[in-house]
């Protein structure tokens, strides 16, 4: 390996392993058969008392317990983010048959997050206010900071390649896992853990999103409250969980018999240079970041099947992504397949990118399009085809999967069928 940086740009990269901890369960056949279904992961919050907030409704993650993958001593210091972050990078391990006994140093994380520890944020300036600065935890930075779902992920399995965080709000996910394609690519590492995890369900994060009013408030409706692209929607739902995948250098996953979902193609990114939260309404900046995707990719607009789209259920967002998607792919946006699984798992900020590269992968495997669900009505700005309600079989030969983040990040990943 060429652990210096000057390994060949034309080194091949594919996927060999997936863990998933989401609202529509853990492991990837939960999640992609609960999207197939079109079922909806949110509910009403049982995490917190929601008395006096606007909004009482999220997509949590139910029944995980941390010892299942990790020490219970070990899990306690950790914020629960990080713990999603440990278990899914397991379950990835596990599916992709890796040992991880060899040189550790081959072997690294790229783990985003937008916010990181904010539940641990919120306990200890409660303990700050109410006890006083002596009675606060050791443990508060580093189980707070964002960085510390990929050194958690570096420690539980042994990686001691490249270890790195990125924080681009709601696209930080797809960045890890793009830059982890870079590594691997480069020749810097042969094995990357690429993800992002998010557990933002709590006092600080609902009633902070509730104020900027970006949040859907159909508390009497939790699973039609998030519905992308119809004209009745009114913000998105909180989503929370983690998603990692294995990136491994292509020859030394066939060596191994590894198992190959597809290979990673193609990574875009833009800056809108636009408003603190509010999308460039022009869309040519996400345009171009998809652009730029399939360029590296070395694929055209009509080979392009599916692409499984931001999606937020936001007024400004949904339009904005429609214009891009048209601008990008030109006549091929007539034809192409286009849904959103925030509808269904919530938005999981900076988890969602990495959980949607995965439902945009296994749409490929599987050949079946995940569904947007509660799109009754349709906004008329948006008019793509986004596989409304019900999933739809499909042979894809190559997928996308959109991610735009608060400051105006835009992302785009193409993964395709493996071939030799």
């Amino acid at each position: 390996m060429s652990i210096s940086g000057t390994g060949s740009p034309s080194r091949r990269v594919v996927v060999t392993g997936i863990g998933v901890v989401s609202s529509l369960g853990l492991g990837r056949e939960e999640f992609f058969s609960g999207l197939v279904a079109g079922r909806s992961g949110v509910r009403t919050i049982t995490r917190f008392d929601t008395t006096g907030y606007a909004v009482t409704i999220a997509a949590e993650v139910a029944s995980f317990d941390p010892a299942d993958f990790m020490d219970r001593k070990v899990a306690r210091r950790m914020d629960r983010y990080s713990q999603y972050a440990v278990a899914a990078a397991e379950l990835a391990r596990e599916d992709s048959g890796l040992v991880l006994d060899g040189d550790p140093y081959e072997v690294g994380a790229s783990v985003g997050s937008g916010i990181g520890g904010l539940d641990t944020f919120y306990d200890q300036t409660k303990v700050l206010h109410e006890r006083g600065p002596d009675r606060m935890s050791p443990f508060f930075i580093p189980m707070m900071i964002p960085n510390m779902a990929a050194a958690h992920v570096s420690m539980s399995l042994g990686l001691k390649g490249p270890v790195s965080a990125t924080c681009t709000a709601c696209a930080a996910s797809a960045n890890a896992i793009g830059d982890a394609f870079h590594l691997v690519r480069r020749g810097d590492a042969e094995i990357v853990f690429a993800g992002g995890a998010e557990a933002p369900i709590g006092h600080i994060g609902i009633g902070a999103f509730a104020a900027m009013r970006a949040l859907s408030t159909r508390n009497d409706e939790p699973e039609r409250a998030s519905r992308p692209f119809d004209s009745g929607r009114d913000g998105f739902v909180m989503g929370e969980g983690s998603a990692i995948m294995v990136l491994e250098e292509r020859e030394r996953a066939l060596a191994r018999g590894a198992r190959v979902y597809g290979e990673f193609l193609g990574y875009g990114m833009t800056g809108d240079a636009h408003h603190l939260t509010e999308p460039d309404e022009t869309g040519e900046p996400s345009a171009t970041a998809m652009r730029r995707a399939l360029a590296m990719a070395g694929i055209e607009p009509a080979q392009l099947g599916y692409v499984n789209a931001h999606g937020t259920s936001t007024p400004l967002g949904d339009a904005m992504e429609t214009r891009a998607i048209r601008s990008a792919l030109g006549q091929a946006a007539d034809t192409v397949l286009v849904s959103s699984t925030k509808s269904m798992i919530g938005h999981c900020l900076g988890a969602a990118g990495a959980l949607e590269a995965v439902a945009s992968l296994l749409a490929m495997v599987e050949g079946k399009v995940p569904p947007t669900i509660n799109l009754d009505h349709p906004d008329p700005a948006c008019d793509l085809d986004y596989v409304p309600n019900v999933a739809r079989e499909a042979s894809l030969e190559y997928v996308a999967s959109n991610s735009f983040g608060f400051g105006g990040h835009n992302v785009t990943l193409v993964f395709g069928r493996h071939h030799e």
